[in-house]
């Protein structure tokens, strides 16, 4: 039998220029040149605003009270674009009455909302940076440390949130005299605050025009904050060249976001540059609709994705691995969700880590019983230094790790880095720098003004350069043994997770200076089912379980199958049954695991495991 035909899509770059450099150095890019771009976001807010003033710019669902009394969600609320382009003058006529500017920043505590979105497009028309904060840092911290590190690099003149109630206790920690408080809904005891409707009612003057005209593409739009994995988090400049070239870069290598009325169901957040610029930036480039996901990809909160998924159907989607693994799952059984998720999407794209073979599998056979064909699942490289898209894939023939090619108008340096091709970045939209850290910025450009990336690349096809490059992990994260055999991180935990899918949700590797390699493993609560002990038996005697243990014996014995030699042989495995936490920076905000921090913080775990004190440790039977 053939392979069943991809749903048709069109691949904007497909052809490199490759020229080679001294000292074996590389430089590539696309065979075609960056188009015209506008000098700010807001003009196309605009545009779409007089051409298409009733089309929905963003909804979400309501709050409301459910049957049972708890707090449910109920219809969708929508902003049209001439409403959006209304209330964004009024907010700017209220940033610019209050005097604020790039040293004095507005700085957003919110989730993803209409609230949240309608400031950053206020922040935008009056030329005032945002610095939309991770909720996490006020949320899930208790010390509060990674939000207070954030004010005190960009000092803003005013602080947003969404809830009073949800975000009373980080107000109360890091509210300080003369920075107002802006609060969507409630109010906070012993501290003074303006509502957002209050704000968002300041009556407009001329000088919104003037604000406009003063802006262009050097203007600073935002601080965003890297995920902090190996140091405290930096303030990335995002300035409107970056974020507008960027927009065209994607245009440009992904056609299919403009074949037809862009539709984004979306729960990426905000603070991160995937959710924050690539697709916040993509509705308005594209004048789409963006609905925002109150669901995420974790047990307690997926089945409001899949609620949303049953009734809105976007034209492309974006998601994280585990967040396909789920719909794939659902979809397996859930006739409606296979019929709206699958009626119009021209693409899936997933970034943020390896997609598992057997989710890709899945999600192909309901495609294909769907619809038919197969839906292009495409992937990328992106940071937040680059706005963030940088490469995309050529084909519909992606595996795991592919990259593809650079964007138009993005030129890449490759460079060899202790054995290891370092891809670095140069374009219209990289960032200028880190804010108030001239030391850090000058550190992150090479002599050539290339932004060092830290990330390791890999021809697809040494013999075929148009097809482009795949990822072969973060150089920071490579060690050597005793041996002086470097170990390749990335490749091989991605190896590792893919093969214990779906009970593996992390890996940290061991063994610097030592002879042989191990594995801290964080297991899902999936394990649980394999273990067959009732449900309220703790997390530890879950993982000592004879049926966990016999699980991850027998893939031990299947990864030391496939390996080569000491560098990519997993000698020694352990379980961990607490989890990383994100205030000792184990685990950024956005769930990535930072593998220095708990190598760091358990060292006496690595330690144990190297010298067999532990008492249950997985080693492969021969």
């Amino acid at each position: 039998m053939s392979t069943p035909a991809f749903r048709p899509m069109a691949f904007g770059v497909t052809t490199a220029v490759l020229r080679d450099g001294p000292n074996g150095t590389h430089y590539l890019r696309a065979d075609q040149e960056l188009q015209p771009y506008k000098n700010r976001l807001t003009d196309l807010l605009r545009h779409w605003a007089e051409t298409v003033p009733d089309r929905t710019w963003m909804a979400r669902r309501q709050p409301i009270v459910g049957v049972d009394g708890k707090p449910a969600l109920g219809e969708w609320r929508h902003i049209s674009y001439a409403e959006a382009w209304a209330t964004a003058r009024r907010i700017a006529q209220g940033l610019i009455n209050r005097g604020l500017s790039a040293e004095r920043p507005v700085a957003i505590l919110s989730e993803n909302s209409l609230e949240h979105a309608l400031l950053a497009l206020g922040c935008m028309v009056a030329g005032v940076p945002h610095v939309p904060a991770s909720p996490a840092y006020s949320l899930i911290s208790t010390d509060y440390e990674k939000l207070k590190h954030v004010l005190r690099t960009t000092t803003p003149g005013m602080l947003f949130a969404s809830d009073a109630t949800l975000y009373g206790k980080a107000l109360h920690a890091v509210a300080s005299d003369g920075v107002e408080i802006v609060l969507a809904q409630g109010r906070l005891e012993g501290l003074d605050s303006t509502s957002f409707a209050e704000l968002a009612g300041t009556p407009e003057t001329p000088d919104v025009d003037a604000a406009i005209s003063a802006t262009g593409l050097d203007t600073i739009t935002k601080f965003l904050f890297t995920s902090g994995s190996t140091k405290l988090p930096k303030a990335v400049i995002n300035t409107q060249r970056m974020w507008c070239a960027n927009q065209q870069q994607a245009a440009q290598s992904m056609p299919v976001v403009a074949e037809q009325p862009l539709v984004l169901l979306d729960w990426l957040p905000w603070n991160h540059t995937f959710g924050g610029n690539h697709n916040f930036g993509m509705v308005i480039y594209q004048g789409g609709t963006l609905y925002i996901d109150d669901g995420k990809p974790t047990p307690a909160l997926m089945h409001e994705t899949l609620r949303n998924l049953r009734e809105i159907a976007p034209t492309v989607y974006f998601n994280v691995p585990i967040g396909f693994e789920a719909i794939a799952n659902a979809m397996k059984t859930d006739d409606l969700l296979r019929k709206t998720l699958l009626s119009r999407v021209k693409m899936f794209f997933y970034a943020g880590a390896a997609l598992a073979q057997p989710v890709w599998d899945s999600l192909y056979e309901s495609e294909e019983r769907e619809i038919g064909q197969r839906v292009v699942m495409a992937s990328g490289l992106g940071m937040t230094e680059s706005a963030p898209f940088g490469l995309f894939v050529t084909s519909p023939n992606v595996r795991a790790g592919d990259l593809g090619l650079p964007t138009p108008g993005l030129e890449l340096k490759l460079v060899d880095v202790d054995g290891k091709t370092e891809v670095r970045f140069r374009g219209p939209n990289i960032t200028p720098g880190y804010w108030r850290a001239p030391q850090e910025t000058a550190d992150a450009f090479d002599e050539e003004g290339f932004f060092k990336t830290g990330d390791a690349v890999k021809w697809i096809d040494e013999t075929d350069v148009h097809l482009g490059l795949k990822f072969d992990g973060r150089i920071a994260e490579d060690f050597k043994l005793a041996t002086g055999t470097f170990v390749s991180v990335g490749p091989m935990r991605a190896r590792i997770i893919a093969a214990g899918a779906p009970y593996i949700q992390d890996v940290v590797l061991t063994g610097l200076n030592l002879k042989e390699v191990g594995a801290m493993v964080f297991p899902t609560p999936k394990v649980r089912e394999l273990a067959g002990l009732p449900a309220d038996a703790s997390f530890h005697d879950v993982l000592e379980s004879a049926p966990v243990l016999a699980y991850f014996q027998n893939l031990a014995n299947e990864l030391a199958k496939t390996a080569t030699g000491s560098a990519n042989r997993i000698a020694r495995l352990c379980l961990l049954a607490d989890l990383p936490t994100i205030d000792r920076g184990e685990i950024t905000d956005k769930g990535s695991i930072n593998q220095r921090a708990v190598l760091t913080h358990r060292a006496d775990t690595v330690a144990a495991l190297h010298e067999d004190r532990l008492h249950h440790i997985v080693k492969p039977q021969h």
